[in-house]
């Protein structure tokens, strides 16, 4: 039977990380990880844990991180059953870790991540399309309900559309690369 990982306070897992006796994976999306990380982190994206697995070189106890702490949590089980050994999560995730004071290295130069540039452009189209249909003509509220529709649909199938194209754009190419 596999237990939920205990929570690490970011203190804690600096030192154990420190002693060598943990290591730190990082469970957010390249496009993500490569934006923001804890210096030192391996990026295991959540995404493809169950087709390529951890693939770790020893049995030290592995510390998972994401954002802020809740997509850990949320897939706590998972995590620890993927993992084969000790299984920690970073209380408060990266946020909490740059909050300590612990070291991050951040690529300005990197695209924002795909889904806030979802959420700026869905939220621009819809601000455009109630612009536009307050003083053109209301044909433009169909550019809101055509994004809520886009959102709605992204939100019960888990594909989005918005975010393929966003993909496709040059300056997110790198990130993939």
């Amino acid at each position: 039977m596999t237990t939920i990982p205990k929570l690490l306070r970011p203190e804690d897992a600096a030192k154990r990380l420190a002693e060598g006796r943990a290591v730190l994976i990082d469970i957010r999306e390249p496009d993500e990880f490569a934006r923001r990380r804890a210096k030192g982190a391996l990026s295991r994206p959540l995404s493809t844990l169950d087709t390529k697995g951890l693939a770790l070189s020893d049995a030290r106890a592995v510390i998972f991180t994401c954002r802020s702490g809740l997509r850990t949590a949320a897939n706590g089980e998972r995590l620890a059953l993927a993992c084969g050994t000790q299984a920690f999560v970073l209380d408060g995730g990266l946020d909490a870790w740059d909050g300590a004071g612990l070291p991050v290295e951040i690529d300005a130069k990197a695209p924002l991540e795909i889904m806030r540039q979802v959420q700026i452009g869905a939220g621009l189209l819809v601000l455009l399309g109630l612009g536009l249909g307050l003083t053109v003509t209301p044909l433009f509220f169909g550019i809101a309900g055509f994004v809520g529709l886009g959102l709605t649909l992204a939100g019960v199938t888990g594909f989005c559309g918005m975010a393929r194209l966003l993909a496709l754009a040059p300056w997110n190419r790198r990130a993939g690369a």
